[in-house]
């Protein structure tokens, strides 16, 4: 669908009594609903009004009391929504139904996941470059239901397989019709998997979502999250995108591929004549990641849990590193050919959110390009097994990583001062909520013996 006229035809043409709309939250969670065809026909012609509370509440739909956008002070009056005609996709699930993504708009609009990645990808185009990306995800299935993990306390949980068994055969012969439905609903959905297979642990598997325009990858990415739990939940199963769920598991990955094109949609990260084939623009684009990394962390770790990934040992980074074909550092640089060379941004797991997570990879980059931000040394070996500068150490927990970015005047310049005031404050709300906590580990260690 090229315009909203082409969707109000074919509604029109199918008489379709309803159809399904949604946006992504500040925490990647999609809220949406159906509407029926007159206001669908009005929305595509218009737009239409959603509760601006979804992006005034937490992941819990706990309202936020620190968020000056909105809150009992304003109301919760209707932000606009303007529907995106390129995300129109039918829902192989529900019988096809056709679903269109939307995006906030009017003052809303600066806090807009969707929005936020839009203007990066514009700023981008605006320094003659289209940017491309990809996200791969690794999520854990469980034989579990929405009751009975809240039953057991989210303990004991059982996982679909046992054992390791990473990138089995068997596994995915034994579950076939899982993995078939999921590759074949993602075409259908035009989210098409180039990879799916088994990690390494029970019940894991790591899906690779073909490269696209940055934006359209980011819709991808974040549909995929929701299409998945949709699909296991409906053959009795759950899935979890936690950064970690499991102390005796590694966490999950999330990472993403960042290249840029020229104007002729060549690769502007290869030149041939330079060492390693990483032309000048791919390292100043390396060094904006790095010295921007430690700021922006809490745009790509959104989580308390996201930092029960970040240890040593684990696959996954502790520090603003770089290296080429290095999987023990933040930022992998992929070369060899002009068509697959490209930066892997591996400190974002599962969690993200892939709009807001992308904005952070590719605004850096281009920023390093803007000021011509020279990366350090290239990490060769065990990334963990290096000392790192003070500067390049990442922050250790989500308290930190708000702070470092309320603080940081290129996130302010990159993103507007509306975006990183209240990301910030959804942040330290989270963390406050975490506070109230008693976890098991203090109920096991203190309870009796102190």
């Amino acid at each position: 669908m090229k315009s909203n006229k082409d969707i109000i035809k074919l509604i029109e043409k199918e008489q379709l009594p309803y159809v399904k709309v949604g946006a992504f939250d500040i925490d990647g969670v999609l809220r949406g609903k159906y509407i029926g065809r007159d206001k669908a026909l009005s929305a595509l012609k218009k737009g239409f009004g959603f509760c601006d509370v979804v992006l005034g509440w937490d992941s819990n739909d706990q309202l936020y009391d620190n968020a000056t956008y909105t809150g009992w002070h304003t109301g919760y009056p209707d932000a606009e929504v303007r529907l995106v005609p390129s995300t129109f996709r039918r829902m192989p699930f529900e019988d096809d139904v056709p679903f269109i993504l939307g995006e906030f708009t009017g003052q809303a609009e600066a806090l807009c996941p969707r929005g936020l990645l839009r203007r990066v990808v514009e700023k981008a185009a605006g320094m003659g470059f289209t940017a491309k990306a990809a996200c791969e995800f690794e999520f854990f299935l469980f034989e579990e239901t929405p009751h009975s993990v809240r039953d057991k306390h989210y303990r004991d949980l059982k996982n679909i397989t046992p054992g390791f068994f990473g990138y089995s055969a068997l596994r995915s012969s034994v579950h076939n019709e899982f993995y078939r439905e999921l590759l074949d609903t993602c075409v259908a959905m035009n989210m098409e998997l180039e990879g799916l297979h088994t990690e390494t642990g029970p019940g894991v598997l790591e899906a690779a979502i073909k490269v696209d325009s940055a934006l359209e990858a980011a819709d991808k990415a974040a549909l995929f999250k929701t299409t998945v739990k949709i699909l296991a939940e409906r053959q009795g199963w759950m899935a979890t995108f936690m950064a970690k769920w499991s102390n005796d598991w590694p966490g999950q990955s999330g990472h993403i591929h960042v290249s840029l094109q020229d104007n002729k949609g060549d690769c502007v990260f290869h030149d041939s004549t330079k060492e390693h084939t990483i032309s000048e623009t791919m390292r100043h684009f390396i060094g904006g990641q790095q010295a921007l990394m430690p700021e922006l962390l809490a745009m790509v770790a959104p989580t308390i849990n996201s930092y029960r990934r970040l240890i040593p040992g684990f696959w996954a980074p502790t520090d603003a590193s770089w290296g080429i074909e290095n999987r023990t550092c933040a930022l992998r640089a992929i070369t060899g050919s002009p068509s697959a060379q490209r930066v892997e941004y591996r400190v974002a797991a599962a969690d993200i959110n892939p709009y807001i997570a992308t904005a952070a990879a590719l605004a850096s980059g281009l920023w390093g390009i803007e000021n011509k931000i020279e990366p350090d040394k290239a990490v060769t070996g065990n990334a963990y097994d290096k000392g790192f500068p003070v500067e390049r150490q990442l922050p250790r927990s989500l308290a930190d990583a708000a702070m470092r970015l309320k603080a940081s005047a290129a996130a302010r310049s990159l993103f507007g001062e509306a975006f990183v005031d209240h990301y910030t404050a959804s942040r330290e709300w989270e963390v406050r909520e975490f506070n109230k906590a008693i976890t098991d580990w203090e109920m096991d260690r203190y309870f009796e013996i102190i």
